[in-house]
């Protein structure tokens, strides 16, 4: 029997294995009284906010930290402020179940995801993922983010496959380059239907 041409799932979280984090920062902001984009412009535009979120991922400062030094920067209390930006985040069914699908019949499924800590707020939690995964790979425990390429190295390894055998799926595109580089086959998680279809013909199985 030929070997499948693609044996490892490679899966963000954010976006991905969850409803869009987009929509849970705009309901925090409605509900603080802050315009809906507030807190993606401090994290992407403010150079403070932009250098605060990028050690918050790279795992060089807590949450504790990072939110009682980006909560000024938007005018709101710091308590357990990436928590309540998030709080907002459902699991996403239909691709939970495609990773348990394909996991089951024998496909590697390696978590990467840009993490943001999780004392006292555990993004992961409810997840099972060391059930859903063989491999956990999140940027804090490395010291390096997406769209570093040695993150995704390091996934691949984890997967104990070749990078062309691997299938990863982001919710953004500039996370998407270094992953073909690498000669992963990549796929923009744009609806999880539609997803989920890309993986039934990469894969060859029905995962719904």
């Amino acid at each position: 029997m030929s070997t499948p041409l693609h044996q490892s799932l490679v899966l963000d979280f954010g976006g991905v294995l969850t409803t869009p984090v987009a929509d849970s920062a705009r309901a925090f902001c409605v509900r603080e009284g802050l315009a809906p984009d507030a807190f993606t412009d401090v994290i992407s535009k403010d150079p403070t906010g932009r250098e605060l979120y990028g050690q918050l991922e790279h795992g060089q400062i807590g949450q504790a930290e990072w939110n009682s030094r980006t909560a000024p920067l938007l005018g709101v209390d710091a308590t357990n402020l990436i928590g309540r930006v998030l709080s907002g985040l459902r699991p996403e069914p239909v691709m939970l179940c495609a990773a348990r699908t394909l996991r089951a019949a024998g496909v590697k499924v390696v978590l990467l995801s840009n993490s943001l800590g999780s004392d006292p707020y555990d993004p992961y939690e409810g997840y099972d993922l060391d059930t859903l995964c063989d491999a956990v790979v999140l940027s804090e425990h490395h010291g390096i983010r997406k769209p570093d390429p040695a993150l995704y190295a390091i996934a691949v390894e984890a997967a104990e496959v070749p990078a062309r055998a691997c299938v990863f799926v982001d919710d953004s595109p500039r996370n998407l380059t270094p992953a073909g580089d690498l000669g992963m086959t990549t796929v923009l998680d744009t609806t999880p239907a539609e997803t989920v279809r890309r993986l039934e013909d990469l894969f060859g199985c029905p995962l719904g």
